[in-house]
């Protein structure tokens, strides 16, 4: 592994050192967090990272469990179990680009404190309206939730931007793995917080939405306090060392990263339509945008499904526990794997374990076999996910609209979400958890040849150096 023991200049926060101070950024640090070389300044803001994504995880899984029942109650009809999720993702879509402008312009810890303190809102709402029994209510909290998403999703990237390029990868799945504290936490949480609710007189389903905006306010209290410097203002540091460095050893520099960030580029929305057009940009958001939509086709039926075949809240519980868990639980070695064998590849395995998680799913109700297909469904989500995350970031080092393409990335992910959300309950109540399935396999199928295609030039180079 490359170390760069190089001192960079970063701007000082404190009152009493208006200047520059040096700082070693890559200095191995020997912490949990030492397979990745960092300095102190990229453990804080890695440590911080790490802990708001793991709060959010946790507020959203311990909310969602119950949001398709809450739903059905509220409406009283199966072909909305799946309306919250999205507008959720309608408000994801629309803030996406903004948020991503706002990202750029103000900085990575002013974008995703906005970001927190939507979901705050949205959770206060929602719980207001369950309360209330208000479906319109329960759907414009639901919106406010997706609108905090649109920002809070790009924490990965915020981290992976302050460490060189060969580290990225490691440093996404680091991110993502933040979602095992939510994978666990979440619906253990759902329980005591219903009992809570219950114990105070109010309707129990409001109570993970009381534990979730507490949380999201510890989460925001730690990134106005912790995050700094801005990611931001390390990222052009680490980036102008990079160049340097190469330039140092007389080699030139034709990556992507180069291109996009050279005097020669198109600069504002034309640099942002032509980064649109990259094959590595259209394979890292076809990854993550048809990986989110398999896994929102069977994973928001599958309460309702379980309910039905007279599985209780706590079984439904731990099967999505499994499933978040195959989410987030491997993500160290997703990213490791994506800088061992390549990230096409990795996108190309993630298509083929959701092909196998859709076909287990109408199998059987029995409680292990759908364990197994939620986790699998999980894990393919999971190696799309950094694998085009990675991809993107790399696509796009040295990009001054890097915040806003990545924004239309997660308006393309939350549109995707939607559109799985939307058509799972009627595809569910005409044709059952068969014709869902069936969806999910072909949909990842699609994946893997889009991997294949758009990735045939990382695959060639590949079997280059391997042969």
């Amino acid at each position: 592994m490359t170390v760069y023991n190089v001192s960079y200049a970063i701007p000082s926060t404190g009152p009493s050192a208006p200047g520059l101070r040096k700082a070693r950024l890559v200095r191995p640090v020997k912490d949990s967090f030492s397979m990745i070389p960092m300095s102190r300044v990229q453990r804080r803001l890695i440590i911080t990272l790490f802990v708001v994504s793991s709060l959010n995880s946790a507020a959203m899984i311990a909310s969602f469990v119950l949001t398709p029942i809450i739903s059905y109650s509220l409406s009283g009809r199966v072909q909305l179990i799946g309306l919250p999720n999205a507008l959720s993702m309608v408000g994801r879509a629309g803030a996406g680009y903004p948020l991503g402008w706002l990202l750029d312009k103000a900085g990575r810890r002013i974008g995703l404190a906005v970001g927190l303190s939507f979901v705050i809102f949205g959770m206060l709402v929602s719980a207001s309206a369950i309360s209330a029994g208000s479906l319109l209510f329960f759907l414009g909290g639901a919106i406010l939730l997706g609108v905090g998403r649109a920002a809070l999703e790009q924490t990965r990237y915020a981290a992976a931007e302050i460490f060189p390029l060969a580290q990225q990868a490691k440093v996404i799945g680091l991110i993502v793995f933040a979602g095992t504290v939510g994978a666990v936490g979440g619906p253990l949480l759902v329980e005591p917080a219903v009992g809570v609710a219950r114990e105070q007189g109010f309707h129990e389903h409001v109570g993970p939405f009381w534990i979730g905006a507490a949380l999201m306010v510890v989460a925001l209290i730690l990134l106005l306090v912790a995050l700094r410097p801005d990611p931001k203002e390390l990222a052009a540091l680490v980036t102008r060392e990079e160049s340097g460095a190469k330039a140092a050893e007389g080699s030139e520099d034709d990556s992507l990263d180069t291109q996009v960030g050279s005097e020669e580029a198109p600069r504002g929305l034309r640099q942002v339509v032509h980064l649109l057009k990259l094959p590595d940009v259209q394979l890292a958001m076809a990854a993550m945008a048809i990986g989110q939509l398999v896994m929102t086709l069977l994973m928001v039926v599958t309460p309702l499904h379980m309910n039905r075949a007279d599985y209780k809240a706590d079984a439904i519980s731990y099967v999505l526990m499994a499933h978040t868990l195959g989410m987030f639980g491997l993500s160290g070695l997703s990213g490791w794997l994506a800088g061992r064998v390549g990230r096409v590849p990795m996108i190309f395995a993630g298509a083929l374990v959701q092909v196998l998680a859709a076909i287990m799913m109408p199998l059987s109700t029995e409680l292990p076999v759908l364990f197994v297909s939620l986790f699998l469904l999980g894990l393919g989500w999971n190696f799309s996910y950094i694998a085009g995350s990675s991809l993107l970031s790399a696509a796009l080092e040295g990009s001054r609209q890097r915040g806003r393409v990545q924004g239309i990335n997660e308006a393309m992910v939350a549109i995707a979400s939607a559109c799985g959300s939307l058509g799972t309950g009627g595809i569910y109540s005409v044709s059952g958890v068969v014709a869902v399935a069936v969806s999910g396999v072909f949909f990842s199928a699609a994946l893997g040849a889009l991997a294949l295609w758009l990735g045939r030039q990382h695959l060639f180079a590949l079997a280059t150096e391997r042969g």
